[in-house]
Order: structure tokens, then C-alpha cells, then sequence
């Protein structure tokens, strides 16, 4: 069987690009090449160069390995994006990226490209925890291993601040525009919030080069969508049945995808519309709604379901009581939104539902429990305050908080140890020394203490401690399941609720 690396031995009835790629210079360079990126705005891109053309590929950057770029380079960027839905399976050969660099050897190629005059936007779906940005004050974080490194050596970046503003300075020393920074990562108000960054970093090494960023460089907004699993050895063998091809850089994904994305590209943009993103003025209220309805349940899933023994979201669906508290939490969420104009929250509710509960889509409550304390804040937090706040009802909110805390414990009920896969995990841990772990208010109280994590509303808040004290004392007196039954015994009135049974 033939390695993907042209079109020529790929089955009929694949979908092909529409254009040819060696036709089409590259004109946006992409920092965090993992899967998400190439189920999204990799795809998104390849309809636009096959509605519009231009010199618009992808030269994908992988930061932390070399892994990405030893399956698609050999591959001339192709790769097999897999859709899976409850109806059937789809596959189809994507063609906009052109090649990969990696900071294996160094970011000297990397900074070069980035610099090049050709490249008019740099995007990034680096997750969370790599940008190194102290969120409640809107400046870099000094004590990031990557910010630490590169402003001791600002001229051989490795992290993501460092990459952007040595190129931004390579180019405004040379006499080049600057290209717009493009944020994909669920953060709130991620473009600004990356401006801040930037400029915070800039300001540090260089005050003039911070100021002309900040007045000179577009960071426009975004929200994403598209539920992506990491690909198995399934995902490879199905890319191979339905191509014919061996494709090592395969991936698979949901039918479903959204992109809102505030139109500010000084240099120009692909025709991204071509395969379905929404242009608008102001992106907060779309990324408000998928980050506390979506993101937030995702966690409250992720925390719940592992530790309850549910490998994948399809199987939370698939158990009643979790699908009842996944019903609940949307619900909740949706509550402190504002009205969202050519927004039905019933029908998105209805629309999240089906798609956690896809059996085609493999996705690990282990994979979304990772990173809790840079997704926490805005997915579950921020919420829980505004509920103090006007006297509503933050059980859901609570409920999902003590799930985390009880999977920050890092052991199941049958006492097997798993990773927490989180930055602040070594902290973590070492708060939790000593702490009598059948103590809801001890470990608790010693959670709440992490620097940086929760508001002080919360803290101080004896309500809320009280909710998040109660459903982690079930959590840790009883097995998992137990306290998710209880919780749901409690729920009233819980036949009301969208979704349950």
C-alpha cells in the first residue's frame, strides 16, 4: 500500500482538494500543529484556497516534538481527515499545509518564516498553559519556564511570546508590515487577552518595540469549535480502508464545526466563509457561550465520568444518571448568558446533547480532564460568581468544582493512581500532602488556597464553600458513582429537565 503523498493512488469517492496545492504559496504560519488544528482551521483553509485561491497554505510549527512533522512532511502536507457521525463515516484529503518545521534543532527557520514578508498571519492552538500569561493581571508570567528562558535570551526564543515578538521585531526592523496574530485557543477574549501578552513581553525586553505592537498589530478574537479526539491506531487503519492508502497523519473529528472570528486582517485573509466561519464585530458573547456550555459541561463530564469508570463522553451519555447531570449543567450554564441574537439556547442545548452522545466519536474523558486549573477559571468559575453574585443557584457549578478537587486526589476508588496532566500538578500534590483525603473541608480549603485559581468572591464566599463542601464530602465517604446517583436524587424537579429520562 502507497504512502498518502499525492492524489494519484487515492480511492474514488474520497474528497479531494479542490485545487492543487503545489500551485498555492504558503501565506500563514501555524504555532500548535496538533490534531484540533488540522480538523479545523486546516479544513476551513482548504475550502477557502478551493472557493477563492491565493497564496494561503499552512506551515505548520510543532513546538514539542518532532512526531507531526516525521508523518506529514513525507507526506507533502496531506493528510486524511476522518468524519465520523451517527449516520456514517467520511473521509476526505486535506491539502492546505505545505510543510511542518519543528524547535527540535532550534527556532532559527521557525523565526525566519515567520518573518518572511509572505506570511500575513500567524495563528495558534497551543492549549492554555503554554502562552504564559497571568490572566487576572494581564501581563506575562514571570515565573513560566518559557517566559523565564526567553527573556533571559530574547533573540532565540522557544516559547509562544517569544516567537511572536522577535519576529514582529525582525519584521518591523526590516521595513515589513506586521502579520496579524490569531489566536484559536479557548481563552475569553483570546485576542486581547493575547495582545496583552505580546505587548506585556515586548515592553520587558524593548518598551518602543511594545508600543509600536500594540498600535500596529491586529489580534483579532475567536471562537472554535469542532470536538476532536486524538487519533488511535483505529484511526489509521480506517484512514487506510477508506483511501488506500497509508496515512500517518490521519485524524478524525464530529461533522459538526464552528468558527466566529472578528474581522481584522490589515494583510488580507483566506475566504474562510467558503467552508462555513462567521464574521462578526464582537466574538465575546459566541466564546462566553461555548466555553460555559460546551467547555463547561465538558469538564464537569470529564471529571465525573472518569472517575466513575466512563472511558469516553458516549459512554457519560450513555449512563443515566451522568446524562442527567449533563442535562442539568447545560441548563445552568445557559442561564447566565445573555440573550445571543440568531441564538435558540434550547436548540444549542439539543445540538450538545447529540453531539457528546455521537458513538462514532471516541473522545476520552481522561483527554478533557487534563489541564483543569487554565480551564476551570473561565469555563466553570467565572459563572459560579455571577451566580453569587445575584443569589442564583450554583449547585451544578459547585457540584463540577468538587469533581475536580476529588480527581486532583489522583487515584480512583479502587486506589489505582492516574496523572493529573496539569501545570500546577507538583503544587498540587504538595498541598494535598498530609491532608486527610476523607476530609471534605481539609482538601477543600487546601484547593482553594492555590495561588492565582480561585476569585476571591469565592473563596471568602461561605456559600459557596459550604455547596462545593457538601458534594465533595459524598464524593469522598462513598464511590463516585454513589455521590453522582445522590446528586441526581436530589435534583429537583429533575423530570423537567431537558434531557432527562
Amino acid at each position: 500500500m502507497k504512502r498518502l503523498a499525492g492524489l494519484d493512488h487515492v480511492k474514488a469517492g474520497v474528497r479531494l482538494p479542490a485545487f492543487a496545492p503545489d500551485e498555492h504559496g504558503s501565506g500563514i504560519v501555524h504555532l500548535g500543529l496538533g490534531a484540533f488544528h488540522r480538523a479545523h482551521q486546516a479544513a476551513y483553509t482548504d475550502n477557502a484556497l478551493a472557493a477563492a485561491g491565493g497564496d494561503w497554505r499552512i506551515v505548520g510549527v510543532s513546538l514539542r516534538g518532532t512526531a507531526t512533522a516525521a508523518a506529514l512532511n513525507p507526506q507533502n502536507g496531506l493528510y486524511t481527515l476522518i468524519e465520523r457521525g451517527a449516520t456514517g463515516t467520511s473521509a476526505r484529503i486535506i491539502g492546505s499545509i505545505s510543510r511542518v518545521l519543528t524547535a527540535a534543532q532550534g527556532t532559527t527557520g521557525i523565526l525566519e518564516t515567520m518573518a518572511d514578508r509572505s506570511t500575513r498571519i500567524v495563528s495558534l492552538t497551543v492549549t492554555e498553559k503554554a502562552y504564559g500569561i497571568d490572566r487576572a493581571k494581564r501581563t506575562i508570567d514571570r515565573s513560566h519556564p518559557a517566559i523565564d528562558a526567553d527573556l533571559a535570551d530574547p533573540r532565540h526564543p522557544a516559547g509562544v511570546l517569544g516567537l511572536i515578538v522577535e519576529a514582529l521585531r525582525l519584521r518591523r526592523q526590516a521595513g515589513i508590515p506586521p502579520f496579524t496574530v490569531l489566536c484559536c485557543d479557548n481563552l475569553p477574549e483570546n485576542g486581547a487577552l493575547l495582545r496583552a501578552g505580546v505587548v506585556s513581553f515586548a515592553d520587558a525586553i524593548d518598551a518602543e518595540l511594545g508600543l509600536w505592537i500594540g498600535q500596529n498589530v491586529s489580534f483579532p478574537s475567536t471562537m472554535v469549535d469542532r470536538i476532536t479526539p486524538a487519533a488511535t491506531e483505529e484511526t489509521l487503519a480506517e484512514a487506510r480502508r477508506l483511501t488506500g492508502c497509508e496515512d500517518h497523519a490521519a485524524i478524525e473529528t464530529e461533522p459538526f464545526s464552528q468558527w466566529v472570528i472578528e474581522d481584522d486582517f490589515p494583510l488580507g485573509r483566506p475566504h474562510w466563509e467558503a467552508g462555513g466561519a462567521i464574521f462578526v464585530s464582537d466574538v465575546a458573547p459566541y466564546e462566553r457561550m461555548k466555553l460555559r456550555m460546551l467547555n463547561g459541561t465538558h469538564s464537569m463530564l470529564a471529571y465525573a465520568g472518569f472517575l466513575s469508570g466512563c472511558t469516553h463522553v458516549r459512554d457519560v451519555m450513555a449512563a443515566p444518571a451522568l446524562a442527567r447531570l449533563v442535562a442539568r449543567h447545560l441548563q445552568a450554564a445557559a442561564a447566565t448568558l445573555e440573550p445571543l441574537a440568531g441564538i435558540d439556547f434550547g436548540d444549542y442545548t439539543r445540538q450538545l446533547t447529540e453531539r457528546f452522545s455521537n458513538p462514532a466519536i471516541a473522545h476520552e474523558t481522561y483527554q478533557i480532564a487534563m489541564d483543569g486549573t487554565e480551564k476551570l477559571p473561565q469555563r466553570l468559575l467565572k459563572p459560579a460568581v455571577e451566580l453569587l453574585d445575584k443569589d442564583g443557584d450554583i449547585r451544578p457549578f459547585a457540584f463540577a468544582v468538587a469533581a475536580w478537587m476529588r480527581y486532583c486526589l489522583g487515584r480512583r476508588d479502587d486506589g489505582s493512581a492516574y496523572a493529573l496532566r496539569d501545570p500546577l500538578e507538583a503544587r498540587i500534590r504538595n498541598l494535598l500532602a498530609g491532608v486527610d483525603d476523607k476530609d471534605a473541608a481539609a482538601v477543600a480549603g487546601a484547593l482553594h488556597a492555590l495561588p492565582g485559581l480561585f476569585p476571591q468572591e469565592l473563596s471568602r464566599s461561605q456559600t459557596w464553600r459550604r455547596a462545593v463542601e457538601r458534594a465533595l464530602s459524598a464524593m469522598l465517604e462513598t464511590t463516585m458513582g454513589e455521590a453522582i446517583r445522590r446528586e441526581v436524587r436530589a435534583m429537583e424537579p429533575s423530570s423537567n429537565m431537558p434531557g432527562a429520562e
